[in-house]
Order: structure tokens, then sequence, then C-alpha cells
């Protein structure tokens, strides 16, 4: 006579085991990139059809790396990213959040044919758009340090302002205030309280997961920029990280050192997320909050 937990113990470790097959599936990639940075070009693609190609065996150094970082100024360009980045999110989250908030709680006439339209702009390519962009920004003034001037290009600017609002971060908010109680709203409502009271005071405290899943979101969108950098920052000290790699593309592609940048530009995204994970699990997990 069989054991009853013997069949829930085996789901479970079939489960494990699948679960396990999985992330290796997904840490692969991550694996040959950072063994591949310590190998020097020539034997990188000799392993590249082994398994010695996620092993550190043969000609293992850090000189890569050293290469990398005198051939690009990865620091410059990191703190390039990580400002950029940085700033349009938390204008993101709260442009984003407001808009979501006005949506739900809020009646006004046109409320569906405007958020219909927002959701529209989510179908439409940004290549499509880009070289229109490219041309109204460049007719845009600018009041900054050194007086009105026309024109965004070769900016910080250039690269947060058009990006701060999106409408897959709009739609998240909106998802999930719509799961929370109106109750709460109401009776804030009943007690005097402005919506921007309600918004600060009812909504903000409620919303850490969606907090955290469309910052996630909204900084692998920017960090990993390419198009738009190249496009309107010409000018080195204002180009983002991504933008560095088009220094490895030349006579001779120097895969090793490229590797190696790939390696540490990887990491701001991996502390980035790790810091939120937690939250972002949460918010994966849950449905919203049910009166």
């Amino acid at each position: 006579m069989s054991h009853p937990m013997l069949p829930s113990l085996a789901r479970r470790a079939l489960n494990y085991v699948l679960l396990s097959w999985i992330a290796l599936i997904f840490i692969f990639p991550i694996v040959f990139m950072i063994v591949s940075s310590l190998k020097p070009d020539l034997q990188l693609l000799q392993d590249a059809s082994s398994l010695r190609a996620f092993l550190p065996v043969g000609d293992i150094s850090l000189d890569n790396y050293r290469a990398a970082f005198e051939r690009v100024p990865i620091g410059h360009f990191i703190l390039n990213s990580v400002m950029v980045t940085g700033i349009t999110m938390v204008l993101s989250l709260a442009v984003c959040s407001m808009a979501a908030f006005a949506f739900v709680f809020l009646e006004f006439p046109g409320r569906n044919l405007m958020m219909a339209v927002v959701l529209a702009t989510f179908i439409v390519p940004f290549e499509s758009i880009a070289i229109p962009l490219l041309l109204v920004v460049n007719n845009l003034p600018w009041i900054g340090a050194a007086g009105l001037t026309l024109g965004w290009l070769n900016s910080y600017h250039v690269q947060i302002i058009p990006f701060v609002s999106d409408a897959l971060t709009i739609y998240l908010f909106v998802q999930y205030f719509r799961d929370l109680p109106r109750d709460l709203v109401e009776a804030a409502r009943v007690d005097g309280a402005s919506y921007f009271q309600i918004y600060r005071r009812v909504i903000l405290p409620l919303a850490g997961p969606v907090f955290a899943t469309a910052a996630i979101l909204k900084f692998l969108a920017m960090y990993n920029q390419y198009l738009w950098p190249v496009m309107s920052a010409q000018s080195e000290d204002y180009r983002p990280i991504m933008v560095g790699l088009q220094y490895f593309f030349q006579l001779n592609i120097a895969w090793g050192e490229m590797m190696a940048y790939l390696t540490v530009i990887t990491v701001p995204v991996l502390l980035f997320y790790l810091s939120l994970q937690r939250a972002f699990i949460a918010s994966i997990a849950s449905t919203g909050v049910k009166g």
C-alpha cells in the first residue's frame, strides 16, 4: 500500500526539477557572457561550439575589462544612463500614477475616449515616430544655464521628457487602481479630503507593488535605449551606456572586450531588480486589494 504523501512529494520534486531547468536556460546567456569576458577572442570563438564556452578554463584574465575601459568612457556613460533613467523613472511614476488616478476615480467628459487614445499609442512602433519626434524636439525652445536656446539635441532633457509618460505605465496603474476598494475614496471625500490628498494618503500607501513593477519596466526600457540616444545625442558628453556598444564594431570586432563591457553594464540592472524583487513578485502574485 503506497503512502498518500508520495504522489505529492513526486509532483513537488518534478516541479523543482522543471523550474531548475528553466532557470538554467535563462542563466546560461549570463554565464556565457561573464565567462567569455575573461577569455581572449581566439579562445572565445574556439570554445563557443562546446561546453567550454560556459566554463572559466584556458587563458583566463581581466585584460578584456582593462581594454574595454580604455576604449570606452564606461564610467561617464553609466553615470549618464543612471541619471537619465532615474529621473525619467521618477517623473514617469508620478505623472502616470496621477493620470491613472484621474481615469479611475474622477468623472469627466470623454474619459473613456481619452483612455482609448492613450492605449492606442501603445501599439505604435517607436521607429515610426522617431524621425518626426526628432524634427519636433529640434525646434523646441529650452531655458537653461545659457539662457533661451532653440533645439533640444545633445542634451539630457531630450532623452528624458519625451518618455516621461507612456501608455504601458498608465495601463498598469489603471488596472491596479481599479481593484482598490472605492469605499476608501468615497469615505475620504466625505471627510473633506481633496483628490490630491486621497491620492497621496489613501492610494499611494496601497500601491507599493504596482509602483515596483512599473519602476522595473521603466528602468529596463530607459536603460536599454539605443535608437533615440544615437539620433538625439551625437555628443559623447550626453550619450548613455548602450550607445557605447558601437565603439566595439570597428574593423575587427573585439568580442572579448564587448563581453566585458556587457558584463559591466548589466550590474546596475541586476542591483536595481534585486532591490525591488519582493515588491515585484508581490505585484505579479496578487490580483489587487479586494474590498
